[in-house]
């Protein structure tokens, strides 16, 4: 008896024990907070110096032969996934965009200076022709598979030209309630392109060459950045006023809105990983998860550099691209320029490459 005391004694204790220790783990993870989102596991792979002189604005990432093509301002430079340097584009006047028409094996580029479009081969990057769009500033461009016509959009004469692909005649231009800034195409024929200086969105109907919608993107103001979900019909909206709204593509409905860093100008969803991206010229670029079509949380906001303002994404491997440059002190405020920009130092131009 004294034994199976002794056993019931200790079992008692080990019991108690088991139960305090129970209680007490229980009462810490109930007091935690609830655990922060995992970062999304992006970093600075590559930093490499491109050099050369002059600005630039868009990237376009060729998902076939895995290349970037980068505006330089007077010039469009391609280079490989890893950054080697593969070839220019010549004579592509203050070039802003750059838009790929794979199943024509043709490339164009919005040379905004000179108010035309450069056509050329995509195999071998020669010039084909060069095309005056009617338009002044052509800035964003695109390529829509549903009607086979390339879109300017013009942020000086605010309107769109539309462009026959493969015979580079002009089929129509389209007045804009606005200042455009970047499109997207659903591949059904319809096109939606934010107007900055109204903060709207408009919809295109690419066959008709007419506007067919247009919503206030309240309260996001200045967009200029714009990515699409085609699946889920969300767009995403980079604002001036540091965040991106996201767009219910058949309503025009503002369904949320997701912080985002100072100086967006360009955005970026990733249907595999769910990702929304917005780089930003103060040094950052957003992450955001996609938790349901309505529903998105900030994961990261990953340094990068100052002026990082423009990205593309290689879909395959999840990469993102951006370029900015080295920076010195403003020139003097003039009558003409009371906020002039920093002066971007010589050969400083920079690719940086962030992978998981």
């Amino acid at each position: 008896m004294t034994r199976n005391r002794d056993f019931a004694f200790a079992g008692a204790v080990a019991a108690a024990i088991i139960c305090a220790f129970s209680i007490a783990s229980f009462g810490a993870h109930s007091s935690s907070p609830q655990s922060a989102p995992p970062p999304s596991g992006y970093h600075l792979a590559k930093k490499l110096n491109l050099g050369g002189e002059g600005g630039w604005d868009y990237l376009t990432f060729d998902s076939r032969k895995r290349r970037v093509f980068i505006s330089r301002g007077t010039h469009t430079l391609v280079v490989d996934a890893e950054g080697k340097k593969l070839g220019d584009i010549p004579n592509t006047q203050g070039v802003h965009g750059i838009a790929l028409a794979q199943d024509l094996n043709r490339g164009f580029t919005s040379n905004g200076r000179a108010n035309t479009v450069t056509i050329f081969e995509l195999g071998n990057l020669k010039t084909i022709r060069e095309i005056d769009v009617k338009g002044q500033n052509p800035d964003a461009i695109l390529y829509d598979p549903a009607s086979r016509r390339v879109f300017t959009f013009n942020g000086r004469s605010h309107d769109a030209t539309a462009i026959d692909a493969k015979t580079g005649e002009i089929a129509g231009n389209i007045p804009l309630a606005g200042k455009p800034e970047f499109a997207q195409a659903d591949g059904a024929g319809h096109i939606f392109v934010n107007i900055e200086d109204k903060s709207e969105i408009s919809e295109i109907d690419s066959h008709d060459l007419k506007v067919v919608n247009t919503w206030p993107l309240a309260p996001c103001q200045e967009p200029s950045g714009l990515a699409f979900d085609v699946a889920h019909k969300r767009l995403f909206a980079g604002c001036g006023n540091r965040m991106m709204a996201v767009v219910d593509s058949d309503s025009g409905k503002v369904v949320t809105t997701i912080p985002i860093g100072d100086g967006v100008d360009a955005n970026a969803f990733d249907p595999e990983t769910g990702f929304v991206f917005a780089s930003c010229g103060e040094g950052t670029l957003t992450v955001a998860r996609q938790d349901s079509p309505d529903k998105y949380t900030v994961v990261e906001n990953v340094p990068t550099q100052k002026g990082a303002r423009t990205m593309t994404l290689d879909p395959k491997t999840h990469t993102v691209y951006l370029v900015t440059a080295g920076f010195g002190p403003p020139s003097a405020p003039t009558k003409d320029d009371p906020n002039p920009r920093p002066a971007t130092l010589p050969d400083s131009f920079t690719l940086l490459i962030f992978t998981r």
